[in-house]
């Protein structure tokens, strides 16, 4: 009744999806954003209404148990999103999100709701010195394993305090909260400029509280999520993706946003993007710079007018704009953070599409992360099937310079969750392996992950892919220049041992982590549900 009244009157009832929380820097401070938010709504003539989701921190579950829920609570946050607005009939929706999977979940939300809509991120906590990587000194002793010394512990934390976040948001460096805030901007998902805009800055709230006029005239327009995200606004994203250096996290969670949009994206829809697109921006962990820097430099809307020539410009926004229209007035300020084309940071971009006997359906990486002499390397393989005995493996010198690891196991399923290897990762730099050794898994990557790393290997260990057969003492082979990995044995060989292997036995224990196990798709289609929900 109270709504049929509204209608009336030409107030639409618009929803306002927050994930906020008092646990994480990422999202404690998103009631401001949403109070802007409901500011504008009121201004712009609708009838504002928050509600709340849950947001799981990839930084506060490093080294236990919690990280096996970190993907999969995207799925819980999508579907709650999705529930709430159906049950409310809600006419329109703002989603405000920070964190890694909080800003996917709520872009598939989005999608899955069609309901016009708009994306807001929660921003990053600006770092204390130019350059600095933006991490919160509580996020990253979450990575240090007991064992580590007295001496590098300390060193440890002298580095991280330096780089450290100085309030609320997210790091400040490419790492995924940013990379898929910038994505939903060059997505046409976000008002322009909104993805680099700290979380304590005045044009945050000034944003959102534009964000708040514009979901009312995107109401009575009729402009939806999937008139906007289109597979050519997919393929403009993929690119600005490559440019400005997103996370290799980004690839799984636009393979999803995809799925919800109806989309039938795939990896080797990565690959012509990857070998056309410069990287043009030294964001860490490709270089020295911040958000903060990008935005200074001109944001997504200077780096998009930079390569308009390899973009779709004729994609609408939620501007009420076409891309192209809504870049016009855009600026390069600062050619050391936007290059030029013509002095990129490398002539390809960020990410790589691997293939090979060892990842059939694909596996993920990002070049610059691997040591140009281990481009094409043969190793031996030195396998393991839990990160905490790989961890242990690598501190008490176990692993010679050029093995390979193989950390199978760690897939949707096999973890379960997916989770990401940080210990590992970190390990293999603290004792000086970085550029000496790769490590394959079909498990993920933290953003700020710094050695030489191919994952997501599909089909996963638990689908019994071709990970699951790797024995020590077997000899792998990497040609990144020309997407392989592969085990240097018979197709006979390998046939033999995937016979032998006995069925997978899922580790997700009880509650929502058995049910995610029996209904995830694979990595290389984004870990969904939409699976077993179609």
């Amino acid at each position: 009744m109270v709504k049929a009244i509204a209608k009336d009157k030409r107030k639409p009832f618009i929803g306002i999806a927050n994930t906020w929380n008092e646990i994480s820097l990422s999202n404690c401070h998103l009631k401001d954003i949403a109070q802007a938010v409901k500011e504008g709504i009121l201004a712009g003539g609708g009838v504002p209404f928050e509600f709340q989701t849950i947001a799981v921190s990839d930084g506060y579950t490093f080294n236990h148990e919690g990280m096996k829920y970190v993907l999969a609570s995207r799925e819980l946050i999508a579907d709650s999103i999705e529930m709430a607005a159906r049950a409310y009939d809600f006419d329109g929706l703002v989603f405000i999100a920070g964190g890694d999977k909080p800003i996917p979940a709520a872009m598939m939300a989005m999608l899955r709701l069609d309901l016009p809509g708009i994306m807001i991120n929660g921003g990053y906590s600006q770092p204390e010195k130019r350059g600095a990587g933006g991490f919160s000194t509580m996020d990253l002793l979450r990575g240090i394993e007991d064992y580590r010394t007295s001496i590098m512990m300390e060193d440890y934390i002298r580095e991280t305090e330096e780089a450290a976040l100085t309030g609320a948001g997210d790091g400040s460096g490419m790492y995924t909260p940013n990379s898929m805030a910038c994505l939903a901007e060059a997505l046409g998902l976000a008002l322009p400029y909104m993805s680099t805009f700290s979380a304590s800055s005045f044009k945050k709230l000034q944003s959102s509280y534009q964000a708040g006029e514009q979901i009312c005239r995107l109401v009575k327009q009729g402009l939806s999520p999937r008139k906007i995200v289109t597979p050519r606004a997919m393929e403009n994203a993929i690119r600005v993706g490559m440019t400005i250096g997103i996370s290799t996290n980004s690839v799984l969670h636009l393979l999803a946003i995809a799925a919800e949009a109806l989309i039938p994206l795939t990896l080797a829809d990565f690959h012509v993007p990857g070998t056309e697109c410069p990287l043009l921006c030294p964001i860490t962990p490709s270089g020295p710079y911040t958000l903060h820097d990008l935005h200074l430099a001109g944001g997504i809307p200077a780096v998009m007018k930079r390569i308009k020539d390899q973009l779709h410009l004729q994609e609408m926004t939620v501007s009420g704009e076409t891309l192209g229209d809504s870049i016009s007035t855009a600026e390069v300020y600062d050619e050391t953070v936007i290059r030029p084309l013509s002095l990129p940071v490398h002539p390809h971009g960020s990410i790589r599409i691997i293939y090979g006997n060892l990842a059939p359906q694909g596996a993920v990486t990002r070049p610059l992360n691997i040591a140009p002499h281990l481009w094409k390397h043969q190793g031996t393989a030195r396998v393991f099937s839990e990160e905490k005995e790989a961890i242990e493996a690598i501190y008490n010198g176990k692993i010679e310079r050029g093995n390979i690891i193989v950390l199978s196991y760690q897939g949707p399923k096999g973890g379960p969750g997916m989770q990401e290897v940080y210990g590992i990762t970190s390990a293999i730099t603290r004792v000086g392996l970085r550029n000496s050794t790769i490590l394959l898994t079909d498990g993920r990557f933290s953003g700020a992950y710094f050695c030489a790393c191919i994952g997501h290997i599909c089909p996963e260990a638990a689908d019994q892919g071709p990970l699951a057969i790797v024995k020590d003492g077997d000899t792998i082979a990497v040609d990144i220049p020309n997407r392989s990995i592969d085990l240097l044995a018979s197709p006979e060989e390998m046939a033999k041992r995937l016979q032998a292997l006995p069925p997978f036995i899922p580790k997700g224990g009880k509650g929502y982590l058995k049910r995610y196990v029996q209904q995830v798709g694979p990595a290389c289609e984004g870990a969904t549900m939409r699976p077993f929900l179609r």
